[in-house]
């Protein structure tokens, strides 16, 4: 029988199927009831589910991660979609397609890197393109490129979404850099391919995405900044020079502002022409993506979509 899958739900559905969880948390109603309410995920979307009365003893059952096998109902609520769950329990990896639960990149990730190429071979300053490339003709790290999300949760949650975002930022970086003549195109390009390299390290695929250890740990920014030091050198070393320090400088700083404060984990904020682009363009890509697909996942559930808690808000998606 084939998957009753997040997106094909509608209201007034009773299902029994399993999905992947995500964002457990533990909740009290108004009435200082407690009730679990958990993220169900699987390639097609996701989807809050809430079980009433229930306390640690089911909160405890299951961790974000878990495969759960969820029996409930259906229901619309204010305009949106969510289950009414009855059980939620953990059910063991075996026997589950782990693709059944893993969302995928809308664009072959090769394309991306494609167009991620293209930028590249345009880069004007020997350095810079040296190190460019330098990452591109690494086939393993490549091979890892393309099969990361950029996001565990929050934007290109998926595989091929680290290629995506790069590529897009890319894109963009090229409409927008003619039009500020002091903007450096080629050091601003070179900082997107890097800007979010350590993520290769940083993040886990499995049944669904987490952090590794050193990720948890050490973040991708720090490691990022390893990354890019290892290849500077292999660089300094196929060139038989010095790589410029002056340009290792500023791709540094860009690769440590460009979350763009210091609560948002920076340790830096960007003081330079193209740290401020980058950090721009991040954001826009970032939130753009995060939109669309709250939309598109939750196309089926009315005008208004759900809460969307990165974002703080609601999205509208009109009648059509």
């Amino acid at each position: 029988m084939a998957r009753r899958t997040v997106a094909s739900l509608v209201d007034g559905d009773t299902l029994d199927e399993v999905y992947l969880a995500r964002d457990r948390q533990l909740r009290t109603n108004r009435n200082g009831n407690l009730y679990v309410q958990v993220e169900l995920a699987d390639r097609t979307g996701v989807i809050t589910a809430r079980m009433w009365n229930a306390g640690q003893s089911v909160f405890g059952s299951f961790a974000d991660g878990d495969l759960l096998r969820v029996q409930g109902k259906a229901q619309a609520y204010q305009g949106s979609l969510q289950v009414i769950a009855t059980t939620l329990e953990k059910v063991p990896a075996e026997g589950h397609d782990p693709q059944d639960f893993v969302a995928r990149a809308p664009t072959d990730p090769a394309l991306s890197l494609k167009r991620i190429e293209g930028h590249i071979a345009a880069i004007r300053d020997f350095p810079l393109r040296a190190l460019a490339e330098a990452f591109m003709v690494d086939a393993e790290l490549m091979a890892r490129f393309q099969a990361a999300p950029a996001g565990v949760s929050a934007h290109h949650a998926y595989i091929g979404g680290l290629a995506e975002h790069v590529a897009t930022m890319m894109d963009i970086a090229n409409l927008v850099a003619p039009l500020y003549p002091g903007l450096d195109r080629d050091l601003l390009v070179a900082g997107i391919l890097i800007h979010d390299i350590g993520k290769i390290e940083e993040l886990a695929v499995g049944q669904g995405f987490s952090y590794t250890d050193a990720g948890q740990l050490l973040g991708h920014l720090a490691m990022g900044q390893e990354m890019v030091g290892a290849k500077i050198a292999q660089v300094e070393k196929t060139l038989g020079s010095p790589f410029p320090s002056e340009t290792r400088l500023r791709l540094m700083h860009m690769l440590l502002s460009h979350h763009g404060s210091l609560e948002h984990g920076s340790p830096k904020l960007p003081m330079t022409p193209e740290a401020i682009a980058l950090h721009e363009i991040d954001s826009m890509d970032s939130r753009m993506n995060m939109v669309l697909r709250h939309i598109d996942e939750n196309r089926a559930q009315g005008v208004w979509s759900p809460w969307h808690q990165p974002l703080q808000r609601r999205l509208y998606r009109g009648p059509g």
